[in-house]
């Protein structure tokens, strides 16, 4: 036997309580409403009036006169309440149902649908909460769609090569020799660094990068950051020089993480730069974004390099993207630097500058350089 639904809930509970509310009327009207009258009718003869002989008529008259207007009432309140009963009911019920069906559709994977706003203020706040979710949970569907078609493409490429060269070396068309292998290991790595480049970016996405923030010097850093890449520049390669003060104030931040941002930031500059120079600086300045902090510590990678397009900016720290081509041109390693990277490395730095509080910018004009800078809040 199914039990009943909410609207047949509301309604005989709303008809109940006007059942409960005309019964205690009735009754109590029923017991004190004569003695009452008696009473008046005895405070009238006090003051002159003759009823003694017609006080029981007029006394079974009110009674008859409450009895047959309390039948009516009865009637009359009794339709009026269950009509407004009904009527109240479904209006509280018809959302809810409308609720249900738009859950389901939600449920199905049409994750465009919405709740509509209500007159009642508690289904209103639910119907906010959901599509507040509902948003997000959009937002998610998008991303994961846009990453497979993103991962799906870069991986085509170093598979089809790898593809072509190891079915080249079975047909007999090309030797085995250092080189063709040297190719063979170099797309490995690529799809090597890419998968743990997409690990990491989702692990910092949805938060479950462990980020272990204390009071931290970055002058020893960014020393060591500097002498560690200019080990890995050419005679013909750019000029990596450090700009920043002798003492810094601390920072709170992680000394790994923020190593990571550095060595992605600068690796990129000296990918893209063919001459001229890259410049690592720090300094302290006004905090522009809170009001409430007086001051932050900005750290600065500047190169001479390609710069960037201008509609290429807003999308520099969104996955898998990549500047358009500017007619780059350079030594094989420049070139080889610049056709290594994965498009996931911009997305990962700017979420770990956003996991220690801070917030990055770009500044770049094509032909003349870029600037990548972030903040670091400082220890307090």
């Amino acid at each position: 036997m199914s039990k009943p639904g909410l609207r047949s809930r509301l309604f005989f509970s709303h008809f109940l309580v006007m059942i409960v509310g005309v019964s205690s009327f009735v009754a109590i009207g029923k017991l004190s409403s004569p003695p009452m009258f008696v009473q008046y009718l005895e405070q009238l003869e006090f003051n002159g009036w003759r009823l003694r002989y017609a006080r029981t008529q007029l006394v079974q008259g009110f009674e008859q006169a409450w009895s047959r207007s309390s039948v009516w009432s009865v009637i009359f309140g009794a339709s009026t309440a269950g009509f407004l009963s009904y009527w109240l009911s479904r209006r509280i019920v018809q959302p809810l149902q409308q609720m249900e069906q738009i859950t389901e559709k939600f449920g199905a994977g049409e994750l465009q649908q919405r709740l509509p706003t209500t007159e009642i203020p508690e289904l209103n706040r639910l119907a906010t909460s959901f599509n507040r979710m509902a948003t997000s949970l959009e937002g998610v569907e998008q991303r994961r769609r846009e990453l497979i078609t993103d991962l799906t493409h870069e991986l085509r490429t170093p598979l089809t090569v790898m593809r072509g060269y190891l079915e080249s070396l079975a047909d007999g068309e090309i030797e085995a020799d250092l080189d063709t292998y040297d190719r063979l290991i170099r797309e490995t790595a690529r799809l090597q660094r890419l998968v743990n480049d997409l690990q990491e970016l989702s692990q910092a996405e949805t938060g479950y990068l462990p980020i272990h923030l204390q009071n931290l010097n970055l002058r020893p850093l960014l020393e060591l950051m500097v002498e560690k890449f200019a080990d890995q520049i050419l005679d013909n390669d750019p000029v990596l020089e450090l700009k920043c003060p002798p003492q810094l104030p601390l920072v709170r931040a992680d000394s790994d993480r923020t190593e990571q941002i550095l060595t992605n930031l600068l690796g990129n500059a000296l990918s893209y730069t063919q001459t001229g120079k890259i410049t690592l600086q720090a300094w302290v300045e006004s905090d522009r974004f809170d009001s409430r902090s007086a001051t932050r510590l900005w750290i600065a990678v500047q190169d001479t390099g390609m710069g960037i397009p201008a509609a290429a900016l807003p999308h520099i720290f969104e996955r898998f993207w990549r500047t358009p081509s500017t007619g780059f041109r350079g030594t094989p390693q420049a070139q080889d630097r610049v056709s290594r990277g994965t498009g996931v490395g911009l997305a990962i730095t700017r979420r770990l500058v956003e996991l220690q509080g801070g917030i990055i910018e770009v500044e770049s004009e094509e032909g003349k350089g870029s600037i990548f800078r972030f903040c670091l809040p400082l220890a307090r």
